[in-house]
């Protein structure tokens, strides 16, 4: 099984130059400064999110970003994968397939009522991941966002 830890405020440094890979593979463009800012908070435990390292915590090889938030569809607490990251060079061993099994057991004994996760429509592999992992498509629904 492929650890997963929560990482603290001294997992930033190994954490940023995961999420700049994401983000330069995904077309993010964020720089260093607006990464920190948006991670030391969640790193010093604000409530309305959490990062896991993905593999051994001294040289992860992903990680795992998810926010939280309250549904009356679904009763409750709700989670969001707002980004999954493993490393190319040990992707396509079931590592994401471990990570994404064994989350939605983990968050479930702590309260969570639903796992929502975003891709994109061009993203076959994940969806086909997701699939398996008995992810449903809602089709009736549209994510919208307004940056603020």
């Amino acid at each position: 099984m492929t650890a997963l830890t929560l990482a603290r405020p001294d997992d930033l440094e190994r954490l940023l130059p995961l999420v700049a890979a994401c983000h330069a593979e995904t077309g993010i463009v964020q720089d260093d400064s607006l990464r920190r800012a948006a991670l030391v908070p969640v790193l010093e435990g604000n409530p309305h999110a959490a990062v896991y390292l993905i593999g051994p915590r001294r040289t992860p090889i992903g990680y795992v970003m998810l926010s939280f938030g309250w549904s009356l569809e679904f009763a409750g607490l709700d989670g969001t994968v707002d980004e999954i990251y493993i490393r190319p060079t040990v992707r396509r061993r079931g590592i994401g397939t471990e990570v994404m099994s064994a989350l939605p057991r983990a968050l479930a004994g702590a309260g969570l009522k639903a796992l929502h996760l975003i891709l994109r429509h061009d993203n076959h592999g994940a969806r086909k991941l997701y699939e398996r992992l008995q992810f449903v498509a809602r089709d009736d629904d549209i994510r919208m966002t307004l940056k603020l």
